[in-house]
């Protein structure tokens, strides 16, 4: 059975305030091509289909057009709720959905009823899990939740005696936590909670085919059967990896066979320029750039008027201006909402009580207060 992993669609998601809805068009429907092409059985997504809870009616015909091509190609959907989407509105009629082929996950209470699927080997069960807000199942981490939600998913794979695999979406690591591999907000409301590779971990009475991971924008391998494949558009800056594609996994009659990556087209590359204002207007050495989405950071002495606009007579698709003077001092000059921008309710609170408390932050009380009655509150959005 050959399966391609994808995750983080958020259809309807904007890039420094430009749509990216033709773009996501245009990478879909490649994929869907990438489908028939490779011969795919079904297309994994692993959360965060949508960029919000409540996406606006272009959305949702961008995500319609996609499913059906992708089903169009051949090819079964499996997909899963992220912390972005409403689980409730994602998952509406989600049976007669899977009565055509696309199986939507996003209930707790049966995360370890899979969405079964055959080859000439046998059946192979797809075990998606929705994005578990710890408060709701039972945890006060998003480890906890998942720890509790895996031991569900083993028990089913050790009474079923299939092949298996897995859908999540967290922020796992096997050792280092990989802050530079995606640019996404916090997956939590009380803080940063990586979960360890080890929670999807099969046994040998419940062996775990492949782990299809969502939440983190680029690629990554945390093992041979953990793998992210990242976004299919780079939604900021801060995602550093240039590539954009999917994992296109292969399972033979014992389990995994084989992983490799397929490269999806990247519309529009991120770049980031540095020098004077008339430096970077006249550099030769930039005319590959000039169609790129462009950070730009001017490094005159002082600030040079009309520099925005100035920048896009030549790069058209300037998106980020930033002024960092050659030999200023280090200190932090951005406003401090250019300096708190995608950072964590918990952390902006954080940063609120040491400045109000002249350096002393938070206690481990306060921190866990602050964490329940964020969870509390996100709960109460997702339930809307």
């Amino acid at each position: 059975m050959r399966l391609l992993h994808t995750s983080d669609w958020h259809i309807g998601r904007t890039f420094h305030g430009h749509s990216t809805l033709d773009a996501l068009r245009g990478v879909l429907l490649e994929l869907a091509e990438a489908v028939r092409r490779e011969r795919v059985d079904a297309v994994l997504v692993a959360g965060d289909v949508f960029d919000s809870a409540t996406p606006a009616a272009a959305a949702f015909e961008l995500f319609e057009e996609a499913v059906l091509a992708i089903r169009a190609a051949g090819a079964a959907v499996v997909m899963t709720s992220g912390n972005h989407d409403s689980a409730a509105r994602l998952g509406h009629q989600a049976p007669f959905a899977a009565a055509g082929g696309v199986h939507v996950r996003t209930r707790a209470d049966r995360l370890d009823v899979p969405v079964e699927l055959t080859d000439e080997h046998g059946a192979v069960d797809v075990f998606g899990l929705p994005y578990l807000e710890p408060l709701l199942v039972g945890g006060r981490t998003h480890e906890e939740a998942l720890a509790g939600a895996m031991d569900r998913v083993r028990a089913a794979v050790a009474r079923r005696g299939n092949r298996a695999v897995v859908l999540a979406h967290c922020f796992a690591s096997a050792g280092v936590v990989p802050r530079a591999a995606g640019g996404e907000r916090d997956i939590t409301a009380g803080g940063l909670d990586v979960v360890p590779v080890s929670v999807f971990a099969g046994t040998e009475e419940a062996p775990v085919a492949y782990v299809a991971l969502g939440h983190l924008h680029s690629r990554m391998q945390l093992a041979p059967q953990v793998r992210y494949a990242g976004a299919p558009l780079h939604y900021s800056f801060g995602e550093t990896s240039p590539l954009r594609g999917a994992w296109l996994v292969d399972l033979d009659a014992t389990g995994l066979h084989d992983v490799r990556w397929l490269d999806l087209a990247v519309p529009r590359r991120l770049s980031e320029i540095t020098g004077p204002l008339e430096a970077l207007l006249a550099d030769p050495a930039l005319a590959d750039r000039e169609d790129d989405w462009i950070q730009a950071v001017l490094t005159d002495p002082v600030r040079q008027q009309d520099a925005m606009a100035r920048l896009r007579q030549r790069f058209p698709f300037v998106a980020r201006l930033e002024h960092r003077p050659e030999g200023a001092p280090s200190a932090d000059a951005r406003s401090y909402g250019a300096r708190t921008a995608g950072l964590p309710d918990a952390a902006l609170i954080a940063g609120f009580l040491e400045h109000v408390r002249a350096g002393a932050g938070p206690s481990d009380a306060e921190s866990a207060l602050v964490a329940d009655v964020l969870s509390a509150v996100r709960a109460a959005e997702r339930a809307a």
